[in-house]
């Protein structure tokens, strides 16, 4: 197997190397790439970031990075390879890098997976009415039959609705697979023959809507998926259905779910919601039926570190002159967040 040599420098925000790239990670580097400095470049302008890119050519990229523009660029003559260890690269990834041929990788993957475990999490709590019954119990202070209360109580059998086949969507379905739930897809992408591999049912949104107990929505934010959850759609939610939206708030018709949500018969857990934090009056933060979070389903704490793990394995397989697993196509920029 051939082992080759390779210069190896970091690109990204204040802080983000030491939330994401423990020493116990970096460390790990195999012996055919060099780092060139623990500390990240974070901006592309400064003598040592110049000195940096003349001789860079895998660059790992984290939030904040700069762009890599066409003068970034014309600083990195050897500069083959950008892996992300994040999601998105939109921020920073420019079409002069597509243009020259860059490979590009992402950990969106592993980035994918707390969002899908906490997603699970949620539709579990949600069909066993625990947050209803917890909330009660707090505010009662008494015994309580939470069957008697909630006679749908349960996961069992309930049917399940994921909007949207993605990455996440995936990691979701299969983490349900180990529980007695129907589970039903709304993907305008996804067909029959692909639906059959994944085990799900594939159904319209209208349907998926309007019979599930739980909707669950992991379509990417896109110009045409913007608003996709409109007033019709959340009017047509099956009574007592929860709605969890881990994707992107505006996504959904935030107005148009609070007042479903204000009629009594409809739940919501929003962990992400436009404007990123909701202005102090919003009814969402005192109705009893909503669930905020502040954006924690994705990577956080420790969970960070798997994604420096996939992004150190893709430079070890650079290394190995082995293909990139997570390689990102510009034609994929159209389908991904």
């Amino acid at each position: 197997m051939t082992t080759t040599q390779l210069n190896v420098a970091l690109a990204m925000g204040p802080g983000v190397v030491s939330r994401v790239f423990p020493a116990r990670r970096l460390e790990t580097l195999s012996p055919g790439l060099q780092l060139l400095s623990p500390e990240p470049m974070e901006e592309f302008t400064s003598p040592r970031s110049l000195e940096l890119l003349a001789v860079t050519d895998i660059l790992i990229t984290g939030w904040g990075c700069p762009k890599l523009d066409a003068a970034a660029l014309a600083a990195a003559p050897r500069l083959t390879h950008v892996l992300h260890a994040g999601g998105t690269v939109k921020h920073h990834v420019t079409d002069e890098c597509w243009e020259r041929g860059i490979e590009i990788s992402t950990a969106a993957d592993a980035n994918s997976i707390p969002v899908a475990e906490y997603t699970v999490a949620m539709i579990l709590l949600a069909n066993k009415r625990v947050l209803q019954i917890a909330r009660k119990l707090h505010s009662e202070k008494t015994e309580l039959e939470p069957d008697q209360l909630f006679p749908d109580m349960g996961n069992f059998g309930k049917r399940v609705g994921i909007i949207g086949a993605s990455r996440i969507g995936k990691h979701v379905i299969r983490l349900l697979k180990s529980y007695d739930v129907q589970i039903v897809v709304a993907d305008p992408f996804l067909d029959d023959a692909a639906a059959a591999a994944l085990g799900v049912e594939r159904v319209s949104l209208e349907e998926l809507a309007s019979s599930c107990d739980v909707v669950s929505l992991h379509a990417p934010s896109l110009p045409s998926t913007r608003n996709l959850i409109h007033q019709g759609l959340v009017a047509s939610f099956k009574p007592g259905a929860t709605f969890i939206n881990t994707a992107r708030g505006e996504l959904v018709d935030q107005d148009a779910l609070l007042r479903r949500i204000e009629e009594g018969d409809l739940y919501a857990v929003l962990d992400v919601t436009t404007p990123w934090v909701l202005p102090a009056d919003s009814g969402f933060y005192s109705h009893p039926h909503v669930l905020l979070t502040p954006h924690l389903a994705g990577s956080l704490g420790m969970e960070l570190e798997r994604m420096a793990v996939s992004t150190i394995e893709e430079a070890h397989r650079l290394s190995r002159g082995e293909p990139l697993r997570h390689r990102l196509h510009a034609k994929d920029l159209a389908f991904t967040a």
